[in-house]
């Protein structure tokens, strides 16, 4: 067997493998993708195929819709011409269950494929085609965070964005641009109303991409590269709209022993791939079973019915609380905290650290003591279910391969909103005291020492990739494991508002943190006996 549109009619050697094929036509619902678009998604990697695509596929399957998904690829063009276009745009979830069973699903969903790429001109002619059609309601975007930035830590426009603002939507390169002129094209086809929803893993993800693209926009109408009418299009609700959501499924690396489970079953091909811009991928997506996705319910040209496959429509409210929950509280902080004392542990896996003591009992410090009084119960995810969740089924489910290593990835971009929210409550509720907060700052101090690539028994390790690093680094050079610590060392960091939302030391807590860095740095396995003192 072979992961192809061809080898799906063998419905009896997949039903024997026990991997459950889609019961849709398949090239049917393709044709009707290509005539009638209806969902393009940006960003076509794990967490679409194993989460977002698996969605849709709910819905073809039951006959409610008759139109896929265009995936379209803006960073790593490698994706396309390497998983997708050689499997028919098919894609192998694999669900990773604690007890070590696999629920496998061929996933069909996808009508087809494009890099964003505009020297690829037919890709670039098909995507303006696309953005033209009334029959389009949604744009979706998983591109992560750093994808809706525009400008360096300066306040200065990146390099890529600086060209895009003077050569207009024509010649279009950095992502949110190229995204701004795919609707100027939908603009000047008779101001079709269409949803632009960032599916992010970050903080108010509606408002990065909304800012992003009116940023860009009101550039351009400067420079007299399009009419102001664009600039009114694309900030009037009742054409445009920008809605809030949470999204929450872990899809890490391809799993060697997924590959080889596949292989056993007869299915040729599964051979994970990485990419020159380093992506990891395969033709399988290997995830967790729960998964959650909360999305404000503004969309002024229709939407498929994604309720009937569990996503919750509710208002900007109730998507903002359920966010903060997860993002600032009940898991991406644990995750974080995770991630660098991991690395500098020596772990390699995140249910392997869920039997570390200490590691234990500092997630549960952060979520349950320092960030619970912080939340507000959305109503419709209870939070207290939905972190003891995290903590007692999805992080030791030991199927999982996920890592601290990509978990730690792109930090810089992460602490202020896993963190800064949370401090910022302490700083303007009357009922709370910043300086009360120990474990949020001691997890910041960590994640000040992971960035020395130094870990706890004294030898080095590759950090993971974040666009601040070597920035961040210079700071630390003068940091030696063992020697003396100068106090102040961190403030160019800690004092940083771009990277926290506040000065960390006007509010209180830098010269904690501070202290409890100077201990991790005091010599071998200084971090172990760090967390020991402070989790006694």
């Amino acid at each position: 067997m072979e992961l192809k549109k061809d080898c799906m009619k063998n419905i009896t050697a997949w039903k024997a493998a026990e991997i459950k094929l889609p019961d849709f036509n398949y090239e049917e619902m393709c044709r009707n993708t290509r005539k009638n678009p209806v969902w393009v998604h940006f960003g076509s990697g794990n967490i679409f195929r194993g989460f977002i695509a698996a969605l849709q596929q709910k819905l073809l399957d039951s006959g409610k819709i008759k139109t896929g998904i265009t995936a379209v690829e803006t960073y790593d063009y490698e994706i396309i011409d390497k998983v997708y276009k050689p499997h028919d745009n098919l894609s192998l979830q694999v669900i990773m269950r604690p007890d070590g069973s696999f629920d496998n699903t061929v996933i069909a969903s996808i009508g087809e494929s494009i890099a964003a790429d505009r020297e690829r001109e037919e890709n670039w002619k098909r995507l303006k085609e696309i953005f033209s059609k009334p029959s389009l309601q949604i744009a979706s975007f998983t591109i992560t965070e750093k994808g809706y930035n525009l400008k360096k830590l300066s306040g200065e426009f990146i390099d890529e964005v600086s060209r895009d603002i003077v050569n207009g939507p024509d010649k279009a390169s950095n992502v949110m641009a190229k995204v701004a002129s795919l609707l100027y094209i939908r603009f000047k086809a008779g101001e079709l109303p269409i949803a632009v929803v960032s599916m992010d893993n970050c903080s108010h993800n509606g408002e990065k991409l909304s800012n992003s693209i009116n940023t860009i926009a009101a550039k351009w109408v400067e420079n007299g590269l399009v009419e102001k009418e664009f600039l009114n299009y694309i900030g009037n609700t009742d054409e445009v709209t920008f809605p809030w959501s949470m999204i929450d499924k872990i899809t890490p690396r391809p799993s060697k022993s997924v590959e080889e489970k596949l292989e056993e079953l007869g299915i040729k091909g599964m051979k994970p791939i990485i990419t020159v811009k380093n992506t990891y991928i395969a033709p399988f997506v290997n995830a967790e079973g729960p998964q959650y996705l909360v999305i404000e319910d503004a969309f002024p040209n229709g939407r498929v019915p994604l309720e009937e496959a569990g996503v919750y429509f509710t208002d900007r409210e109730t998507v903002e609380k359920v966010e903060k929950m997860k993002v600032c509280t009940c898991l991406n902080p644990l995750h974080t905290t995770m991630a660098v004392f991991g690395c500098m542990l020596g772990y390699n896996l995140i249910a392997d650290e869920m039997k570390d003591d200490d590691i234990v009992r500092l997630i549960n410090k952060i979520g349950y003591e320092e960030g619970m009084p912080v939340v507000s119960n959305p109503g419709i995810i209870a939070p207290e279910d939905f972190i003891r969740e995290v903590i007692e089924v999805r992080l030791p489910n030991p199927y999982i391969p996920d890592t601290p290593q990509r978990i730690a990835t792109d930090t810089s971009q992460k602490v202020g909103i896993r963190f800064g929210e949370t401090i910022k409550a302490y700083v303007e509720r009357e009922d709370l005291n910043v300086r009360s907060l120990k474990y949020i700052p001691l997890v910041i101090a960590g994640w000040c020492r992971y960035m020395l690539g130094i870990d706890d028994r004294g030898k080095e390790f590759e950090l993971s990739p974040d666009p601040l690093l070597d920035s961040l680094r210079k700071h630390l050079s003068k940091v030696k494991l063992g020697g003396k610590y100068e106090r102040g060392t961190l403030k160019p960091i800690l004092s940083n508002s771009e990277i926290f939302g506040m000065d960390l030391y006007k509010i209180g807590i830098g010269d904690r943190i501070e202290s409890y860095f100077s201990e991790m740095v005091a010599g071998k396995n200084s971090v172990r006996n760090t967390l020991e003192k402070y989790l006694k």
